[in-house]
């Protein structure tokens, strides 16, 4: 159903999760992505300690046609998740496990699994978390807007992980200044302030037949609280620096007009307002970025 609903706006792939691992939906999957000429790219969590199911569901998503593997290690947001440092240290240690159970897995299989920048590891943490795993299999799937949230600058940390790209969330963002630091935003493609067209090159240099799934939220703004204390417990090594230069970067980029909001609207008019946006992007990404479905 999601191949289908992509195709019928003008998209060339999905990342999506499997529904089933039966033989036969898995047939269908791959048959009916290969009928519409569409990319598929497995969505799934990082394993426990018993990893029975990991395995099953990769080797399943190879039979499915899936060209790669997303996966995340944090769900939710750094500075909203952990409210103290050995909050932090404990989850980094528990990813690092997961990871170390999942890279001879993928290796075994040979799908190659994208770890997303999901507002948890900084550009410093992250490349040298791939780099410490030392497979091929194991690289990033990556976001082009989330590590705003950690004040990283969007383009330094795109260099950073540009090496390991394996999949990719295209999005354009706006940011807006409030009193506990900045609202950020996903916004229509070409509409934020990020440099798509230096980073699409960049990126496709970097992996030939790379795909862009399009990670476009239509919600209201995020908070970024980086001017309460909370939000730097679990950051002992960053000062002021990054606060300054994120905060700059929000004042030079003020919107245009308000970031979108969608509190208030009922759903059919929210359906309309991001199938609205969905097209927008999807034109921008053809006609601007010569990204074809």
């Amino acid at each position: 159903e999601f191949l289908d609903q992509a195709h019928s706006i003008g998209a060339g792939g999905v990342q999506a999760t499997l529904a089933s691992l039966d033989p036969d939906y898995l047939k269908r999957v791959r048959s009916r992505a290969e009928e519409l000429g569409m990319y598929f790219e497995l969505l799934l969590p990082l394993p426990p300690e018993d990893t029975t199911q990991f395995e099953q569901t990769v080797r399943a998503g190879k039979e499915a046609g899936a060209l790669c593997i997303r996966s995340v290690c944090l769900t939710g947001r750094r500075y909203e998740t952990f409210a103290t440092l050995d909050q932090w240290k404990s989850f980094v240690a528990d990813s690092k496990a997961k990871l170390a159970r999942a890279v001879p897995i993928v290796d075994k299989h040979r799908l190659p699994l994208g770890l997303e920048n999901h507002k948890d590891w900084t550009a410093e943490e992250m490349p040298a978390l791939l780099k410490s795993y030392s497979s091929e299999y194991l690289g990033a799937n990556i976001d082009f807007g989330n590590n705003l949230s950690l004040l990283d600058d969007p383009m330094e940390l795109i260099e950073a992980l540009a090496p390991f790209v394996i999949n990719t969330h295209i999005k354009d963002m706006g940011v807006e200044e409030y009193a506990d630091g900045f609202l950020l935003s996903e916004v229509p493609l070409g509409q934020g302030i990020l440099d798509l067209k230096r980073i699409v090159p960049l990126l496709q240099s970097k992996r030939p037949g790379l795909h862009f799934s399009l990670d476009m939220l239509t919600r209201d703004p995020l908070k970024i609280p980086c001017l309460t204390e909370k939000y730097w417990v679990t950051f002992p090594e960053r000062n002021g620096r990054y606060l300054a230069r994120a905060l700059s970067l929000v004042r030079a980029n003020k919107p245009r007009q308000p970031l979108l909001r969608v509190t208030g609207l009922d759903r059919e008019a929210q359906l309309r307002l991001e199938m609205d946006i969905l097209t927008s992007c999807l034109t921008y990404a053809r006609d601007e970025l010569g990204l074809k479905a």
